[in-house]
């Protein structure tokens, strides 16, 4: 056995993992070339060897979930280092670069999305409490934001990171608020678009920066892992400028235990460009500047079944969707939907929604769950 395969072997058995075993988190090697790639590129081989047919595993969320809670993870990403340099000298989500995970990322099919997603298209985690399905999970968590926001007709909304309209659509028709909704996504917003009441909901592709408008409430569902470190007090700010006295803020992003400034080297590259986590301690260090915190609610580990789901949808729409992408992007979207479920059933990863306000409430904040 060369060097290679002894060191990366023992890394994964220390994290319970055997090559070749019989468990559904061992992993198949099927070429010996695998061993002194994965030792050399750390995370970002390991993905691409895999998307290139180098090895199999029947659980990969299991394998990450070992990975991850063992943290062997430190032992094999070398990547890391240039990630946090080019983190601290460049800003990687300045508004030149704005619009480079909705080509990257959301603009690659909405046929893929609408296969996957649950019939609204809700590209964020479900809230399961009581819910018998993803469609089911999804209005829950619909609802509950809507709640938490304290929603009243006639309000003005403004949904930073609109995705597909499914929020926008859900509030201006139960609770008769008129929605302006803003994406980076052109086909994120044709679709948005197209199944909103345009008396209602108003569908803009621009970036959060170019808002110059004041709302009763602001709501924004996973799109705070795109603003990065080095832009979230302008994020903040501008927040702050554009909600009215008396407003509520929601803020619903993944996030980590820890801080950093950037994101694991494989994802950067093939599934969110630029991406950044939060930690609880970056946003209540920006956020105290501009609001008061009046609720947190952390569902994270909802997430694990809303991506196993959404992994279920893909597998079973693949026979339609193959004929618009490769094998080797098949590989590869399978893989990022479960080695995220196996973080957040790691807890590596946790999924937290905040409500802000400026702190001048005129009655007591009650937390609903």
């Amino acid at each position: 056995m060369q060097n290679s395969e002894k060191s990366v072997t023992k890394i994964f058995a220390d994290a319970g993992i055997r090559v070749n075993g019989k468990n559904p988190w061992d992993i198949q090697v099927h070429n010996p070339k695998f061993f002194k790639r994965v030792l050399a590129g750390g995370s970002l081989a390991l993905g691409e060897s895999y998307m290139d047919g180098w090895w199999d595993c029947k659980s990969i969320d299991g394998v990450f979930y070992r990975i991850l809670s063992s943290k062997i993870r430190q032992k094999i990403n070398p990547g890391l280092v240039f990630l946090a340099i080019k983190s601290r000298l460049m800003n990687l989500q300045s508004p030149a670069r704005a619009f480079q995970v909705g080509e990257g990322h959301y603009d690659i099919g909405n046929d893929l999305y609408s296969k996957m997603l649950d019939k609204r298209m809700i590209y964020s985690c479900a809230y399961w409490k009581d819910a018998k399905n993803l469609d089911e999970a999804q209005e829950k968590k619909l609802e509950l934001t809507c709640k938490k926001l304290h929603l009243k007709p006639g309000m003005k909304v403004l949904d930073i990171g609109c995705g597909w309209g499914g929020f926008a659509k859900y509030a201006s028709e139960r609770y008769r608020v008129k929605v302006t909704g803003i994406t980076v996504s052109k086909e994120q917003a044709k679709i948005a678009t197209k199944i909103c009441d345009k008396n209602k909901v108003r569908i803009k592709v621009m970036d959060y920066r170019g808002l110059n408008e004041k709302f009763d409430r602001i709501v924004s569902i996973g799109m705070f892992e795109h603003v990065g470190p080095k832009n979230y007090k302008t994020y903040f700010r501008k927040v702050d400028q554009c909600l009215n006295d008396g407003g509520l803020f929601l803020l619903h992003t993944m996030g980590k235990n820890f801080s950093k400034t950037y994101v694991d080297p494989w994802i950067n590259k093939y599934i969110f460009p630029n991406g950044v986590l939060p930690s609880l301690k970056q946003v209540f260090s920006y956020s105290e500047k501009f609001f008061v915190l009046e609720d947190i609610h952390n569902f994270g580990p909802y997430y694990y079944r809303t991506l196993a789901e959404w992994e279920k949808n893909f597998r079973r729409g693949w026979p339609k969707l193959r004929k618009n992408y490769s094998e080797r992007f098949y590989r590869m979207w399978r893989y990022y939907l479960l080695i995220c479920a196996g973080a957040f059933r790691a807890r590596y990863i946790q999924l937290w929604q905040f409500v802000f306000s400026k702190g001048n409430l005129k009655e007591i904040y009650d937390s609903i769950r």
